[in-house]
């Protein structure tokens, strides 16, 4: 027989921890390889870690609610075979595969996490790793860094865990809160009347993070939106005309969201400050457009996998790549490497039947696009004998960017720019 360790397995681009949720397996449970073992949160997404090997499950070596650095062992699994490794890999070991991980990371995420981290080492006398949620909640709680150091921790090694911070602010009396640099808006305290009647619904994780990642966008971002109303006549004609072939030929529908990904993939590329992020006085222009596109959950909330190099893609490779990530959205399936990279967001709300809306901009992305509903309306068509009114199908666009570094003028272009791709689109194009 032999041992082998079972690792937290890297999970995408900059993420350098998990926090497990759940144990699918309990120890004696034999399980196949690549069968889920655990589910693992981490800043992006939970995900199910299949089994690297198959076996017996001899021992869990990571609690529920641990937070553990990727590469870390997290299982001890028994197989058929010659021995390999019996000893689980130290403390020590694990700490420095995290720093290792700090510095492969590109480098603005390492001086981030090495920033993070350094300021909430707290003090000499406390040694704890603190994750960056928990120093986050520390953070929007006014929690200095003395009384964080005070909070007990059931986590390994006494870490503190997420629920060990809300357990603590449900008995924590006075706050005391540190002076901030800027002043920060904190939800008001509003006292809710609650009825019999009503339904006190608790937040999931998913939930409480896209609050959070809103509410923090609209302080960070000045919003400002641009609406252009764009003529899909021949797109719609087109898909019309080819979609029985298309799902005949490549064995799935075309929806609209290629055509308009493929659209602003191109405007991208004819304005790329656009396709840029922030970085304190800094702007930093990415290389790829990186297109990302809201999908509905099964528990109704959205999350925004990405089509990585989107302008190097045509129509029916945008369309596959639409397909599979919705399918993988839909079923629960992403991982964090889906999620990562996004440098420009689409977001369609014509498809809850909105003619158009004011999307927030998701950090640290300076803009996003809202596509509305295709409505048929009359219109004044330009002909060589005169100006006709014709039925058409029409659509607004609405462009939110960040008026820090992006000026009316750009974010006005930049949509403008979207709307004349998706009206020039060649209705003979070949399927």
């Amino acid at each position: 027989m032999a041992i082998v360790e079972m690792l937290m397995p890297k999970m995408g681009e900059s993420i350098i921890e998990g926090t497990v949720l759940t144990w699918l397996k309990k120890e004696g449970d034999t399980i196949e390889q690549d069968e889920s073992v655990l589910e693992v949160a981490t800043d992006k997404v939970d995900t199910e870690v299949p089994s690297t090997h198959a076996g017996v499950l001899k021992q869990i070596l990571a609690k529920e609610g641990d937070v553990i650095a990727v590469g870390a062992p997290i299982a001890i699994i028994e197989t058929e075979g010659e021995e390999k490794n019996t000893a689980p890999t130290s403390g020590s070991k694990i700490a420095s595969k995290k720093e290792e991980l700090i510095a492969e990371a590109p480098e603005n995420t390492a001086a981030i996490l090495a920033k993070e981290e350094t300021p909430q080492s707290i003090d000499a006398s406390d040694e704890r790793f603190y994750s960056p949620l928990v120093q986050s909640i520390a953070k929007e709680e006014g929690i200095s860094k003395a009384e964080l150091a005070k909070v007990p921790g059931t986590g390994k090694d006494a870490r503190v865990t997420k629920q060990d911070m809300l357990d603590y602010l449900k008995s924590r009396k006075a706050p005391a809160k540190e002076t901030a640099a800027i002043p920060s808006i904190s939800t008001p305290k509003v006292q809710v009347s609650v009825s019999g009647e009503d339904e006190i619904i608790e937040m999931d994780r998913m939930r409480k993070m896209i609050a959070q990642r809103m509410v923090e966008s609209k302080r960070i971002s000045a919003h400002v939106t641009s609406f252009v109303e764009a003529d899909m006549t021949n797109i719609v004609l087109w898909r019309e005309r080819h979609k029985l072939d298309y799902k005949a030929k490549f064995g799935e529908s075309i929806t609209y969201t290629p055509f308009f990904i493929e659209a602003v993939a191109k405007a991208i590329r004819d304005f790329p400050m656009i396709n840029i992020s922030v970085d304190g006085n800094r702007l930093i222009r990415k290389k790829d457009i990186n297109v990302g596109m809201a999908v509905a959950l099964p528990s109704g909330n959205l999350i925004v996998p990405i089509i990585r190099k989107a302008d190097q893609l045509n129509l029916v490779g945008i369309s596959k790549k639409v397909n599979e990530l919705a399918n993988l959205a839909r079923n629960n399936k992403l991982n964090a490497d889906h999620l990562a990279g996004g440098t420009y967001t689409v977001s369609n709300v014509g498809s809850f039947g909105n003619v158009m809306g004011t999307p927030i901009i998701p950090q640290p992305q300076v803009a996003i696009m809202a596509v509305g509903a295709i409505v048929k309306k009359p219109a004044v068509i330009e002909t060589p004998t005169g100006d006709v009114i014709a039925i058409r199908h029409k659509m607004f666009l609405s462009h939110s960017y960040d008026h820090r570094v992006v000026d009316g003028s750009l974010g006005g272009k930049f949509v403008k720019r979207v709307s004349d791709y998706l009206e020039a689109f060649d209705i003979n194009t070949p399927l």
